[in-house]
């Protein structure tokens, strides 16, 4: 269940987009900085992870499902630091995620786009496993 991000008067309206758009994410998958700026129409994925280091209600809102377009992990909370990372590894492998040999979630897991579905009112994941299908 993600909080009510109206309620936090700490964050722009920006990071609330970013944050609300987390929700699209499913267990068991991540996505990139890049999908999740291309979603919320924002040219910038840097942009998308200065917000996701200001999440308030982490994992509830799991700012741990996004990774860097190559599929490793980018960063935890604005930070690198192999204890934070070490975090972000055991949020994903509670859901399923497992960091692959070379340090990278294995691509059939990233989801590369995440689409409106225009009947249901809510966005739909994309990843290259589910287009292929």
């Amino acid at each position: 269940m993600i909080p009510d991000l109206q309620s936090a008067k700490t964050l722009s309206d920006f990071q609330k987009r970013v944050l609300a758009s987390l929700s699209l994410v499913p267990q068991g998958h991540v996505t990139t900085y890049a999908a999740l700026a291309e979603f919320i129409d924002c040219p910038s994925p840097r942009a998308v992870g200065q917000a996701l280091r200001k999440n308030p209600a982490s994992p509830k809102i799991p700012c741990h499902r996004v990774v860097r377009a190559d599929g490793s992990l980018g960063g935890f909370f604005g930070s690198t630091s192999p204890a934070l990372a070490a975090r972000k590894i055991a949020l994903l492998a509670a859901e399923g995620v497992i960091i692959g040999p070379t340090g990278r979630v294995p691509d059939h897991l990233i989801l590369r786009s995440l689409k409106k579905d225009r009947s249901r009112k809510r966005p739909l994941p994309t990843s290259p496993a589910a287009a292929a299908k």
